[in-house]
């Protein structure tokens, strides 16, 4: 029995530099759900509905990622002051067929939780779509982006006022937070990476002067050490002009600075601005990761890939979270199905499509399937030699069969392609202790732990270096995000 590795530097790949892993911020946070949501009575949808039409198929999933029986799904068609319901089956599974073009969302509710309202555009034909809900909200919570799907060029009037003022900054000295230490590491690498996002669209972005002038100041304040400045300049520009770049800028500053729940806040209104935002939904995704809102961030970076199936940056995001998460999360092994499909020769498109196979089939499994992972494995260190990750997964399938030798082999390839990969020195020493190797073992383990303590002290040292910000809410005391 094979069990796929979850590395302790979390995403050390060399498979594309531009993606490798980052001990840079560590995030964190707890998430409750409360609540009660009276149950609405279903008026039908227009008679006009035609006989033949498209289909929406799906799921309802608790937030540990089981089936739901019996609750009750929801049907909105936008233009429309009416719904059509209907109630899960015994595998969680619902319909809606003979449905006509338009924009919809689709919702779920069962005994105090809810779901998010999935947007959905149907063209004409007869297709099927596919997804996931996922109670894993309060019933009460009504803070949907209750939006048409469709691409806007329009902003929205920025009318809202935030609910959350950044009162001050601290230093972030105390360590800790939600989830294992895998996701953890995961959350820093993602914050990272989507602070690179930042640099996708920023030409040509339409403002006033004096919003352009006010988010210039906020990044160059950021540059300074000023980030209480830095967010304050943002969160104008935005107000002066809320276009996609403001609200982008504004929401990273936010998740930067361990301000997790207003990023989120931030994140979802730039989203209903602009849901043709691949990376307002990709940031917005990792976010929700950072707050252990697993399920919620899967299907808000599947949603950001299917606004441009050929662009990397979401699957990789993706990847990342489904391997770090508790449990299998929704809709992405077929998604990164779809990254092989365009991309049939990236590394990193077989790598993450492997680990998820095992994960969503879990264990044990067949051996047609691990011999489908192994294959894809290989396909990955075929294409790039420096994809230390899928080395060391192969290791630790050969190992898991107590093929010692060949697992030796990769593991060895594995810190070839990256010798800072504690994990890997680890796995080796286990290997070689298993065939009697008792001095190689030690010396691998002895590499372990240096490396391991060296890297703690770097994350540690980068952490007292970040700045948090203190977060007032009104009504509740200051919001330090992460105790």
């Amino acid at each position: 029995m094979w069990v796929f590795s979850i590395a302790r530097n979390a995403f050390t790949s060399q498979c594309f530099p531009k993606y490798k892993g980052s001990l840079h911020f560590a995030l964190f946070a707890a998430a409750g759900i409360i609540g009660l949501w009276m149950q609405a009575s279903v008026a039908q949808l227009p008679s006009s509905q035609p006989a033949s039409g498209s289909t929406i198929q799906g799921t309802v999933l608790d937030s540990a990622g089981q089936a739901v029986a019996g609750a009750s799904v929801r049907l909105e068609r936008q233009g429309s002051s009416g719904f059509d319901g209907a109630s899960t089956h015994s595998g969680g599974s619902f319909s809606f067929s003979g449905l006509g073009a338009g924009s919809y969302l689709v919702s779920a509710e069962k005994a105090g939780s809810r779901s998010r309202k999935e947007p959905i555009v149907l063209t004409a034909g007869e297709n099927v779509t596919r997804l996931s809900l996922v109670l894993n909200r309060p019933a009460t919570d009504q803070g949907d982006l209750a939006v048409s799907p469709t691409t806007s060029n329009q902003t929205m009037e920025f009318a809202d006022q935030p609910n959350f003022t950044v009162a001050a900054v601290t230093d972030w000295t105390a360590a800790g937070g939600h989830g294992s230490d895998s996701s953890l590491r995961t959350s820093e690498a993602l914050t990272r990476e989507t602070l690179t996002l930042k640099s996708a669209d920023a030409k040509g972005v339409p403002g006033s002067s004096e919003a352009d002038q006010h988010r210039k100041a906020g990044e160059q304040d950021e540059k300074m050490g000023d980030p209480l400045a830095a967010v304050h300049e943002f969160e104008q520009a935005v107000r002066l002009e809320p276009n996609e770049q403001n609200y982008f800028e504004w929401g990273s500053e936010l998740l930067l600075h361990r301000a997790i729940w207003q990023a989120k806040e931030v994140f979802e209104r730039g989203a209903k601005a602009y849901p043709g935002s691949a990376r307002m939904l990709t940031a917005l995704g990792a976010t929700l990761f950072a707050g252990a809102l697993y399920f919620d961030a899967a299907l808000r970076l599947c949603d950001a890939s299917d606004l441009n199936p050929k662009d990397p940056e979401p699957y990789v995001f993706m990847g990342k979270i489904e391997i770090a998460a508790p449990s299998p999360l929704p809709c992405i092994e077929q998604k990164l199905a779809r990254f092989v499909e365009v991309a049939p020769e990236n590394a990193l498109a077989n790598y993450f499509y492997a680990m998820a196979i095992w994960k969503q089939k879990g264990q044990p499994t067949d051996e047609p399937t691990v011999q489908r992972v192994e294959g894809m494995l290989k396909k990955a260190v075929s294409v790039d030699n420096k994809c230390a990750d899928a080395f060391l997964q192969l290791g630790v399938l050969n190992a898991s069969q107590q093929k010692y030798a060949k697992a030796i082999d990769f593991y060895a390839e594995a810190i070839a392609a990256n010798p800072q990969s504690s994990e890997a020195h680890y796995r080796l020493g286990v290997a070689y202790d298993r065939i009697g190797e008792h001095a190689k073992a030690k010396e691998q383990f002895q590499l372990h732990d240096d490396l391991d303590k060296e890297q703690k002290a770097v994350v540690e040292r980068q952490r007292r270096e970040v700045k948090q910000f203190m977060v007032v809410v009104p009504g509740q005391a200051t919001d330090k995000q992460a105790p």
